[in-house]
């Protein structure tokens, strides 16, 4: 499984790399990847990673053609404010998602650690969910979560998965500078009539 671990990785970090840059070709080669990593998950009893890979499948969809329909001038992608109040919302079906997801694998599966991986893949969902809608906060919760998914590839001996995440921390915290810096200047720029959010 570890060329299939490793080709799952580099093909993961290029769509994240495309995403910090805010390229819509994120999108495609992001579906490549959680294709693959849905099945380098389910060899490693992480059930919850594997049907996260295959939401994921879905929101990059959405995600794509939300991102085509916001593009600036230059290509690329342009970002979005999160209110205070639907952050707090998503955040709590964030919390729900990880609790009901997580009796489920553990009562109903052999799931190496229900409850953790349940957790982030709800968070992860959210932060997703974030990125489609092009929020710059969605860095905020990447880095958390990514953080702690390195800590269970470890554990788990996903060597090369744990690294890639470990290299997912550093991308999330140059995209969230690079998205910062672009609502900057996006704020700074005279407001002109646009389609809706």
């Amino acid at each position: 499984m570890t060329w299939v671990e490793l080709i799952a990785a580099i093909v993961s970090a290029l769509g994240v790399w495309l995403t910090t840059r805010r390229q819509p070709w994120c999108w495609p080669v992001g579906l490549v990847s959680v294709l693959v990593y849905a099945w380098v998950f389910v060899d490693a009893k992480l059930y919850s990673d594997a049907l996260l890979q295959l939401a994921f499948a879905g929101f990059i969809g959405y995600g794509w053609y939300r991102w085509l329909q916001h593009l600036g001038a230059d290509g690329r992608v342009q970002v979005a404010p999160l209110p205070r109040r639907q952050a707090l919302i998503h955040l709590l079906i964030g919390g729900v998602g990880a609790v009901a997801l997580g009796a489920f694998m553990h009562h109903l599966t052999d799931a190496a650690l229900p409850w953790l991986d349940s957790a982030l893949t709800a968070f992860s969902l959210v932060a997703q969910w974030w990125q489609a809608r092009r929020h710059v906060a969605a860095w905020w919760l990447w880095i958390a979560v990514d953080v702690i998914y390195v800590g269970e590839y470890v554990y788990k001996h996903l060597l090369i998965t744990s690294v890639l995440y470990a290299g997912f921390v550093v991308l999330a915290v140059i995209g969230l500078r690079a998205w910062q810096g672009a609502g900057r200047k996006l704020a700074r720029t005279p407001a002109v009539p646009s389609t809706p959010a």
